[in-house]
């Protein structure tokens, strides 16, 4: 049994299919208040499975007047790796409930290569139609605000956030009014080299992106699937009309940042009502999750919370 694909230090893929990861250091969550929030894991769906975790700001008194946002967030990790339980992922959603005052649910999807795209998509869209069932029964979304939810996720997580988004705004039936999408920068591709991934010591992130999009899309497909190369989906100009409020955020180091630019751009040329770039100069690649108490993780916070207030 040898090794086909790896990332030292978190996946190794076996040539039988066995998968091994190794996960940071994890965080409980915990229902006692802690740095002015408390959590708690749900189950969303047992026979997949997807559970979740949610994160609940503090509210002075028994009650409260105002009904807060809801945040739904999908982990990167390539869709081969991650968790809302990771120690990066707890801290930064714990303190955005704070910071953005708003409610946090944070989802656990299945993971390729042992379940291919579009699982993860299907799974983290079935968080929202979830959230409509529990918002009246779970006891957590009682100030819940479905008119007001966004979406939001980084890396992989920033390239579900669309894919749902595209799928919600298709479903009448679904008692959730998006109003604005948070992308952190979103992991993205084609069969076409972009000017950074064609430059001179690009080759390792290159051959890494190419190893986990082979892991993640179906067999018979490339890096055109619609998954992974936004431009191949079929959304028509009535649809981009009726698209959410857009901010991508990019990092000045990450070698995706021509990704998410490219992805804003495409967006606006669609004529999305609303679509806004924020660039975080002198950070690399999901700093906020290595780096979760950071300035720079201060400052996006603050730049979330703004937007969804704006929106």
């Amino acid at each position: 049994m040898s090794i086909i694909a790896e990332v030292p230090g978190f996946i190794q893929v076996f040539s039988d299919g066995f998968v091994k990861r190794f996960a940071p250091e994890i965080a409980s969550a915990s229902q006692e208040s802690a740095g002015g929030y408390k959590s708690k894991d749900v189950v969303i769906d047992p026979s997949k499975p997807v559970t979740g975790r949610i994160f609940l700001p503090d509210i002075p008194g028994s009650c409260s007047c105002t009904l807060l946002p809801v945040l739904v967030y999908f982990h990167g990790g390539s869709f081969c790796i991650g968790s809302t339980t990771w120690l990066g992922y707890h801290h930064f959603l714990g303190d955005l409930c704070v910071v953005s005052k708003s409610i946090v649910l944070s989802i656990d999807y299945r993971l390729a290569p042992e379940h291919r795209l579009p699982t993860a998509y299907d799974d983290c869209y079935s968080s929202l139609e979830w959230l409509c069932t529990q918002v009246t029964s779970e006891p957590w979304f009682k100030d819940a605000d479905l008119s007001h939810v966004f979406l939001s996720g980084d890396s992989a997580g920033g390239n579900i956030v669309h894919q749902v988004a595209v799928k919600a705004m298709r479903n009448n039936a679904l008692q959730v009014n998006i109003k604005g999408l948070l992308l952190i920068h979103p992991y993205f591709g084609s069969d076409e080299r972009t000017d950074r991934e064609r430059a001179d010591g690009a080759a390792g992130y290159v051959a890494m992106n190419d190893m986990f999009w082979k892991l993640s899309i179906p067999d018979w497909s490339n890096s055109d699937y619609f998954g992974c190369n936004f431009e191949k989906q079929e959304v028509s100009e009535a649809e981009w009309k009726e698209f959410p409020a857009v901010v991508v955020y990019v990092a000045g180091l990450d070698f995706l940042k021509e990704r998410g630019t490219m992805y804003a751009e495409f967006l606006q040329r669609k004529e999305v009502k609303k679509v806004k770039l924020v660039e975080t100069e002198g950070e690399s690649h999901v700093f906020h999750v290595f780096y979760p108490k950071s300035e720079a993780t201060s400052l996006l916070q603050q730049q979330m919370s703004e937007f969804m207030k704006d929106n």
